[in-house]
């Protein structure tokens, strides 16, 4: 019995960015700072900040006036911005650079006054945000899609000055299919020059299908509010594999151990890589099982610049 493991998983560079700025804040001006929801959407570490200092709101008229806020990766509306500017908050801006990417294609297209679709999942705070990036003072509007039924509905005149941008953190087969339903509806609808899913969500399902192939059950650690690790388990289950989402080894239900041989084991880009090691801790000690292959994660190149005042 074995376990095998994708080599690319976990952390993302926006998210070791984002958690680093939270602590060097908490360094800098001290206990308590306050976070505009979640930095990353993950339990563990969420914990770990607020054992530090950190305090979690989602409104930002719960911050006293005058303290320090920082925004979260998935990045924020104007109103919260000048929800922060009236309450005179010190900020310090946690917004993954690929989120802030799509923001100023969103913005440019508003100042175009164009009609935008934006491909991404309601409720979510990185779609909460980019939409309220959108000005409609220019006379265009910002629409979400959420799947191909939505795209269908649409009835823009085929004339219309029309653009889609994405959610960084989406199924890449599934947006795939919503943009070629777009282009092929609207053939002069403007698209970004660069794909906005983020290349830590497009090698981790790349690695999880290939994972899928050479495993009868697939566990991925993270949260259940975490999109990425969502779309790592339905692709999993697409595949016609058993798959799990887990925050921590504790969340594992022995049962689905049982006939399984080989099991396939990654982690969504907000998971911490020592939740991976208690999951090959408790199969390896305790269930017979064996690691498979090289433990050691793909080095991806990828890694961004903390703010000026945190360098």
């Amino acid at each position: 019995m074995e376990i095998r493991l994708a080599n690319t998983r976990g952390f993302c560079a926006g998210v070791d960015r984002a958690i680093e700025i939270v602590k060097k804040v908490i360094e800098l001006h001290g206990a308590p700072v306050y976070v505009k929801h979640e930095v990353v959407h993950n339990k563990t570490v969420v914990e770990e900040l607020k054992s530090l200092g950190a305090i979690f709101i989602e409104d930002i008229e719960d911050i006293p006036e005058g303290e320090v806020v920082i925004y979260s990766a998935h990045g924020i509306s104007k109103a919260v911005q000048v929800a922060s500017g009236e309450r005179n908050l010190d900020i310090f801006d946690a917004t993954c650079p690929l989120v802030s990417k799509v923001h100023a294609e969103v913005q440019t297209y508003a100042k175009m006054g164009f009609n935008c679709l934006l491909i991404g999942h309601k409720n979510h705070p990185e779609v909460e945000g980019t939409m309220g990036q959108f000005d409609t003072s220019y006379g265009g509007s910002i629409t979400l899609i959420e799947n191909i039924e939505d795209a269908r509905r649409l009835d823009f005149d085929e004339d219309i000055n029309l653009a889609f941008v994405t959610q960084t953190t989406l199924s890449v087969d599934d947006t795939t299919e919503i943009k070629e339903f777009l282009i092929k509806k609207y053939p002069n609808i403007k698209g970004p020059k660069k794909d906005d899913i983020c290349y830590a969500t497009q090698n981790r399902q790349d690695a999880i299908k290939q994972l899928a192939l050479e495993s009868d059950l697939v566990l991925v650690i993270g949260s259940e509010n975490s999109s990425n690790s969502n779309r790592l388990r339905e692709i999993a289950e697409r595949s016609g594999v058993e798959a799990y989402l887990i925050d921590t080894i504790q969340d594992l239900s022995l049962d689905c151990l049982e006939g399984k041989s080989k099991i396939g084991l990654t982690s969504g880009a907000s998971a911490p890589e020592h939740l991976v090691s208690e999951v090959i801790e408790k199969l390896t000690l305790e269930h017979g099982f064996k690691l498979s292959g090289n433990e050691k994660r793909t080095d991806e190149g990828i890694s961004f610049r903390l703010p000026k005042g945190l360098r």
